[in-house]
């Protein structure tokens, strides 16, 4: 059987929590500011995902306006009792700075698919909480502590204490179990039990190119823990000319015949600026049990681009063009920002994606922005679109999205005087903050003031272009703009310091009405074509 090759969930799908429930896998996974939260995949065989939920998808669960990019949910755990299935998960209102406003919830189901309870509030000390559930019955939260005195540090350590569910709160003493080691930042804590000793796996060295998997184990569960004489288990850090970079933040899984894998998130850099268009993807690596009771990561520390797993992958559907209508609602591979009001923000009726105009494309409110994940490193993607602006403070159109601090968008808008044009609006970021935003307007192209417009965009590796043509009279795509450079639209140029910008690459439809008036755009369908191409070095 051929090894498959890496990453397994590709294109923003970071954090990475596994559950094995009989022969059922399942991979819960970040998911930010986008809405709704918290993506699972399911898989029969390791090699072959589907998206199968996000859980956390009405207001009584989840409500993320105002919180920043790269807010929200932050890395879901995903265990089963037994009985039922548990997501603990954290909710980031602020992250910049000393202090980090980081709140935890814990709901659970009957099922994969739910329904998913409300959620029960645990703490807010810290972020990346996980829930443990131990032989003797008794539940275990643990994450990481924040402590805003410890300059530039900042994390403190892994805390535990026992959670009882009948309750819904924490019981008992915490102790901080776990300091980590000299690589810092120790975050992302799993624990597991074997052969009577209690493995905690941690995160370290941040999001970046410093990212590990740190494992350590005690007799005890409040410890002491004492750290694998490997330190990391899967990490890059020493290898940058690897193929899979950041590796780090896992969760480990045991096949039904006694196989063990490590999940961990990974990036693909490109350009030679080593920017990951594509975000934090999801892994995997083969790992075997020493006879000294550690785990080791097979040919590790550095994680394999190809690994043996229990079955071959079938890529047909991963480079199988995607052409979404609308007429049964929105398809799931499609989210948006922050609200769960959607119906605030856009409906399907009438067969055609409703977009209605709100806010402006970079609020943390209220915009109405519907996209879909950039999973290959060059694709093309086409809308038609029918909307009548009636001045610049309307616009609507089609975005290759980050966050915003950095898009590209091409919108059907109007002059003050009514006429319709074609605007590109594009923003980069930069540092420092106090110049955050450089937005560029281009010369508008007029077109005509009634009927649809096809607008397209293509990627190829770093070049976007953008093309329009007029549905019915000229269908010839023709160029508008520049070329730009795509990779703007990646984790390191998304407008924070290292370790600072955490989702991935959108392609999708936005409308704003800055006059108040909610005016709508329709949207027919949206194709999104993967594309093989000579410059994707790392392409599955």
């Amino acid at each position: 059987m051929p090894p498959v090759r890496n990453p397994i969930l590709p294109g923003f799908n970071p954090d990475p929590s596994i559950l094995r429930v009989g022969e059922d896998y399942y991979i819960a996974t970040s998911t930010f500011e986008w809405y709704p939260g918290v993506q699972i995949h399911h898989s029969k065989d390791l090699a072959n995902w589907e998206l199968l939920v996000r859980p956390l998808s009405r207001k009584a669960q989840l409500d993320m306006r105002g919180d920043p990019d790269s807010c929200g949910i932050w890395a879901p755990c995903l265990t089963h009792d037994g009985e039922r299935f548990w997501l603990v998960y954290t909710d980031v209102k602020r992250k910049d700075g000393s202090y980090k406003d980081a709140h935890n919830y814990i709901v659970s189901a009957p099922a994969i698919t739910g329904p998913w309870s409300d959620p029960v509030y645990v703490n807010s000390s810290g972020f990346d909480p996980s829930l443990f559930h131990d032989d003797d019955g008794k539940k275990w939260f643990v994450n990481m502590l924040w402590d805003h005195r410890r300059r530039p540090q900042l994390f403190e350590g892994i805390a535990l204490q026992q959670w009882d569910p009948a309750t819904g709160k924490l019981v008992g003493p915490r102790k901080n179990i776990y300091e980590g080691t000299e690589l810092a930042l120790v975050e992302g804590p799993h624990l597991y039990k074997r052969n009577g000793w209690y493995y905690l796996l941690t995160a370290e060295g941040g999001t970046g190119y410093d990212h590990a998997c740190t494992l350590a184990r005690a007799r005890d569960i409040w410890g002491p823990y004492e750290t694998h004489p490997q330190k990391y288990i899967v990490t890059s850090k020493d290898h940058p000319n690897a193929a899979l970079q950041r590796a780090g933040h896992g969760d480990i899984v045991d096949t039904p015949d006694g196989r063990t894998y490590v999940v961990h998130l990974t990036g693909r850099p490109i350009t030679q600026r080593r920017r990951c268009v594509l975000g934090r993807e999801t892994a995997i690596q083969e790992a075997y049990w020493g006879e000294d009771d550690w785990l080791y990561v097979k040919n590790g520390p550095v994680p394999s681009l190809f690994v043996d797993l229990p079955a071959a992958r079938d890529d047909t559907p991963y480079w199988a063009e995607k052409r979404y209508t609308f007429d049964k609602g929105l398809p799931i591979d499609f989210q948006w920002l922050r609200t769960p009001e959607t119906e605030r923000i856009f409906n399907t009726d009438g067969g055609t994606l409703n977009l209605i105009g709100r806010e402006s494309v970079g609020s943390w409110f209220e915009q109405a922005l519907v996209a879909r994940r950039q999973q290959h490193f060059s694709y093309d993607a086409e809308t038609v679109i029918d909307f009548a602006p009636r001045d610049e403070r309307e616009y609507a159109g089609l975005t290759a999205y980050y966050c915003r601090y950095n898009f590209f968008y091409l919108t059907v808008s109007a002059h003050s005087d009514g006429r319709r044009e074609l605007l590109i609006q594009a923003s980069e970021a930069s540092w420092p903050v106090g110049n955050l935003t450089q937005q560029y307007l281009y010369e508008p192209t007029p077109i005509p003031d009634e009927g649809k417009v096809k607008l397209a965009v293509t990627v190829r590796g770093k070049e976007l272009q953008f093309y329009y043509a007029m549905v019915g009279k000229d269908d010839e795509l023709k160029k508008v703009g520049p070329v730009f450079d795509a990779s703007i639209i990646s984790d390191e140029c998304g407008g924070h310091q290292a370790h600072g910008s955490f989702t991935g690459a959108f392609v999708g439809v936005a409308a704003s009405d800055l006059n108040g008036t909610a005016n709508v755009a329709k949207f027919d369908y949206f194709v999104y074509k993967p594309v093989q191409h000579e410059t994707d070095q790392y392409e599955i």
